[in-house]
Formats: C-alpha cells, structure tokens, sequence
C-alpha cells in the first residue's frame, strides 16, 4: 500500500494529481462566477430568516445579470453590508427610484423588521452595487455539510486529512 512512497516519480504524479484537481475547482469557480457576474455565484443559507421560502442549509444559486431588468419588490436577493464578510439572504420588500442608484429596503420573510439594523452603520437602504446576485434556483439542504464543517472546525481537519491520505495511498 505504501509502495507508491518509495518511488519519487509515483509521488510527485499524485501529488500533481492533487493540485489539478484544486486548480480545476478553483477554475470551474471563478469560470461560474464570470458567467454570473457574482462573486459568489453559489452561496448557503445558514439561519431560519427566509423560512418558509428557504431552510438552514439549503444551497442556492445567484445569478447577477439582470441588465435588462432592473431588481424589483418580491425578489429574493443576496447582499453584502460593508464590514461584514458573510452575505445576507433576504426578500426585497420596497423600492425607492429607478435605475442602479434605486434605494432598496429588504427583510427576511421570518423576520418582524426589515434589514436597516443589518446594513452598514450610516446605511439607511442597499444600491444595486450592494447586491451579489438574485437567487434563481436551490437545492434543499445540499448545504448542510458546509455549516457542519463551519460550526465544528476539527471536522475540517479530519476531511482534509483524509482526503490526503487517500491521494498518498491512491493507485495508478
């Protein structure tokens, strides 16, 4: 089992197997996010704000290329607030304007207010800039692997592990 160890050439072929193999999924992510104009072109839900429409751990796909129609009340969408690196998922609930400069004000559909103590201090509503895509599909609870491997890091490094240790002992 072993044996591919002790030859140099078996190890650096699965060695630059691995790194392919990130490459790869690091290109496929940037290539889907070019395409949806998102950053984060796939994100997971990770509270109970959009219940019933969305659960905890549900995973869903943004889609950032609405140039010929403009963001409207009722759609669902995901924003960043400044000084926070986790995006928000909520329904936008009025709009205030026309156009990219057009103040938007969203809520969670569980939640009782809407977002104004969730955006940037000094942040009265969102601008279209402020948006990291519209949701457009979803698979229910594919996600919950993601929240797992966050709220128990040791779980992480177990995964890690031991996709390491099945590429040191894969056989060609």
């Amino acid at each position: 089992m072993l044996s591919g160890l002790a030859n140099p050439r078996q190890a650096a072929v699965q060695l630059m197997n691995f790194g392919l193999i990130l490459s790869t999924a690091f290109m496929m992510w940037k290539g889907i996010s070019v395409i949806t104009d998102s950053p984060s072109p796939i994100v997971v839900v990770l509270s109970g704000s959009m219940e019933p429409a969305f659960q905890r751990g549900d995973l869903l796909f943004l889609w950032n290329r609405n140039v010929l129609a403009e963001t409207s009340v009722g759609e669902i969408v995901v924003y960043n607030v400044k000084g926070k690196d986790i995006p928000i998922v909520h329904r936008i609930v009025r709009k205030f304007g026309k156009g990219p400069e057009a103040k938007l004000l969203t809520k969670g559909d569980n939640n009782v207010s809407d977002d104004t103590e969730l955006y940037a201090s000094g942040q009265d509503y969102l601008v279209r800039k402020d948006i990291i895509g519209s949701v457009f599909a979803y698979i229910p609870f594919v996600g919950y692997v993601t929240i797992l491997l966050s709220e128990h890091p040791w779980l992480k490094t177990v995964m890690l592990g031991l996709m390491g240790l099945v590429v040191v002992l894969q056989r060609e």
